[in-house]
């Protein structure tokens, strides 16, 4: 329990500042491990709990891993049930000028998104849209963040994540002819009157303090979903997948 190594993993699990200093994060779970391994990630080692798992299961050298008791696996797990296995992984930046995109790209931005379960749900909608990129923009969060990673689903792996700022990510648009949709209560038009079968980013900011200047000034159009309650907003996850999926009806039926 007093292993360097076991000491190591946990406070890459619990601190940012670790992850940063070292490049290295962790993902739990056989599906998140998959989904992180077909992306390309190196795994650099692999924990397992009592030989519940090969190496060969995720095509990888026997000298990654490392077994461990049942007692060392629950003081290392973040959660409960990850079917006993934890990879240490080598972190990998992407950045916009790599980012390859097709005809007519689709891409949520996300501006200065606080909470990691909200990165990580729109992730899993952004997979599911088939969506091209998520961009987040002067992150206040942790791109490898144990919840993100959990949130998504291992999703964060299947679609290209990127940060930046917000000046950069509009450059990046302006220059690229990519249509920018501000998701905002004022001065905006329903989503569904909006065009989004051309190339498309559809951004929006934190449900507290919405976007900031410098998106509403940089959009070709400012949209809202309609709220027929009391309330003025949704979780900035379900407004992405109701977006996005406007997107893919709009595409499907062109």
């Amino acid at each position: 329990m007093q292993n360097a190594r076991v000491k190591q993993l946990v406070q890459l699990q619990q601190k940012s500042q670790e992850r940063r200093r070292t490049g290295l994060f962790v993902v739990e779970g056989q599906r998140e491990l998959m989904h992180c391994i077909e992306a390309g990630y190196e795994v650099v080692e692999l924990w397992v709990k009592g030989g519940g798992y090969s190496p060969l299961t995720f095509h990888l050298p026997p000298s990654t891993i490392i077994e461990v008791t049942p007692q060392v696996y629950e003081k290392i797990a973040y959660r409960g049930s990850t079917e006993g296995v934890i990879g240490v992984v080598r972190e990998r930046r992407l950045t916009l000028d790599a980012l390859q995109l097709p005809a007519s790209p689709l891409i949520v931005v996300l501006e200065s998104v606080e909470k990691p379960g909200n990165l990580g749900a729109v992730l899993r909608s952004a997979d599911a849209a088939g969506a091209d990129a998520v961009i987040v923009c002067d992150p206040l969060t942790d791109l490898y963040n144990p919840n993100l990673i959990r949130a998504s689903l291992g999703a964060c792996f299947s679609v290209p994540l990127i940060a930046c700022s917000s000046a950069e990510c509009i450059a990046f648009f302006k220059q690229h002819h990519i249509h920018i949709l501000t998701a905002q209560l004022q001065d905006s038009k329903l989503y569904y009157d909006t065009d989004m079968q051309r190339p498309t980013a559809i951004v929006m900011g934190t449900e507290s303090t919405g976007l900031t200047d410098i998106w509403r000034q940089a959009a070709d159009a400012h949209i809202r979903i309609p709220m027929l309650g009391r309330m003025d907003s949704l979780n900035v996850s379900v407004s992405a997948a109701i977006l996005l999926f406007e997107a893919v009806r709009q595409r499907k039926n062109a």
